[in-house]
């Protein structure tokens, strides 16, 4: 019989956020695959958690896919972890997934952390439409991506790193608007979490007097119908 692939979200901050289903998982499966085994291994020492870890990251996972998937097709389970939050989402995973998928083995998703959901409801902007776009291109094709969004009847959702949020703030005052209304959360579920509610312009304001540090969400409100 084919084997089993879980993928298994682990918490954004707080690791009392992880589910009892993970940790069973993750104790119950042959293997954990890890984007940094030095990170996962904190995590499952925690819960003294003594499953065989290795590194499956975006430098290598194109060539470790077709060996796991014959590891699969052999009968062994998986479980495919992140740094944080639900892999594949701005997270190595999907080739995995789409793989095991072709192959016709068996994939199944938990439910738990991501930073997406709280940022967005943190927000204080309408969440029953929206659009995820990730982490923007970093140069070729950055402009057209965000003049493509400008006029998105959606919430949109981003993820940034600290040295680039001014930038990127910066980009969507003068592409979408400077009044247009927007949240940035950062450190979601830690000792530090903030979020900051204001205007494109004053949240520029806010950052160039204050240097960002942690990991961001940016949330931008929906264009107005004119």
């Amino acid at each position: 019989m084919a084997g089993k692939l879980f993928v298994v979200p682990t918490p954004v901050g707080n690791l009392k956020d992880i589910t009892f289903r993970a940790i069973e998982v993750l104790q119950a499966v042959d293997l954990v695959l890890a984007e940094d085994t030095r990170v996962s291994s904190k995590l499952l020492h925690h819960f003294e958690i003594t499953t065989p870890l290795i590194s499956h990251h975006q430098h290598n996972e194109h060539q470790t896919v077709a060996s796991l998937v014959k590891r699969l097709q052999a009968g062994e389970t998986f479980a495919l972890i992140s740094d944080a939050g639900t892999p594949a989402i701005s997270d190595p995973g999907y080739l995995l997934v789409r793989a095991c998928v072709q192959d016709g083995i068996e994939v199944d998703c938990l439910p738990g952390a991501t930073a997406v959901i709280p940022a967005l409801v943190n927000s204080g902007l309408p969440c029953d439409r929206f659009v995820f776009e990730g982490f923007l291109p970093l140069k070729k094709g950055r402009q057209s991506r965000l003049e493509a969004l400008a006029q998105e009847d959606r919430t949109l959702v981003l993820y940034e790193s600290p040295h680039k949020l001014l930038k990127t703030l910066t980009q969507c005052a003068a592409i979408f608007g400077s009044d247009r209304p927007a949240a940035i959360s950062r450190e979601l579920s830690k000792k530090f979490e903030e979020t900051l509610r204001g205007s494109l312009a004053e949240l520029v304001a806010h950052f160039t007097q204050n240097e960002p540090k942690g990991e961001f969400v940016v949330v931008i409100g929906a264009a107005t119908k004119k």
